[in-house]
């Protein structure tokens, strides 16, 4: 297995949950398929999911929910 870090394709706010009081997307050991949800990123109301796009195990999220992000930020860590 390789870890591979994931970083946001834009500038915006992170979110972890598709609205506030909703469960996470994904957590910390969760296993994800190419295409599940991993989050969004919002930029003037308009929301960008953040997909897998590879299968593995997510190992570590370097950012929280509702934290400002920038192009090419990492976003957590896929062991694939």
């Amino acid at each position: 297995m390789t870890a591979k870090t994931i970083q946001a394709p834009l500038p915006g706010t992170f979110y972890r949950s598709s609205a506030p009081g909703e469960p996470v997307f994904k957590s910390e050991g969760d296993k994800v398929a190419v295409g599940d949800t991993i989050g969004l990123i919002e930029v003037m109301k308009s929301f960008t999911p953040i997909l897998a796009e590879e299968a593995g195990t997510i190992l570590a999220f370097h950012v929280e929910n509702e934290d400002a992000v920038m192009a090419g930020q990492p976003l957590y860590d896929l062991d694939v």
